[in-house]
């Protein structure tokens, strides 16, 4: 079974509540068409220290150039074959690579000719 799968099928567990992943909806991003989130921990379960979400870029889209002025970014390929660009450095995201990206840094993420999925993680919250 892939680690999407298994994230897919799993639970977030949380003092609060546990939270089915296959029962949260994909939420379309409100500015880069063709990329759709699961938001599986938001700030308000976290005192807005940290927020995770599964991303899905659909094959031949890109999350465009963009900053965090205020969080710390954590990318973990899940499945699919990507570029990433954190300012002038290209990284090749497949199975197993993680990207750091520091606050106020440009970056962005082109899937490439399959759907590419991501785990993103922003310190502190981003929703």
């Amino acid at each position: 079974m892939s680690i999407l799968k298994k994230i897919s099928e799993g639970k977030i567990s949380c003092i609060q509540k546990d939270i089915s992943v296959s029962g949260l909806e994909w939420n379309a991003h409100p500015i880069f068409k063709g990329v759709s989130l699961k938001h599986l921990v938001k700030g308000d379960i976290t005192n807005n220290k940290f927020s995770c979400h599964l991303v899905k870029i659909e094959a031949g889209y890109e999350i465009s150039e963009h900053v965090h002025e205020s969080n710390w970014e954590l990318h973990e390929s899940l499945e699919g074959i990507g570029k990433g660009f954190i300012e002038e450095k290209e990284i090749n995201y497949q199975l197993g690579v993680s990207v750091v990206i520091p606050e106020g840094i440009k970056h962005k993420v082109v899937a490439g000719n399959e759907n590419l999925y991501l785990l993103a993680k922003f310190i502190p919250a981003l929703i």
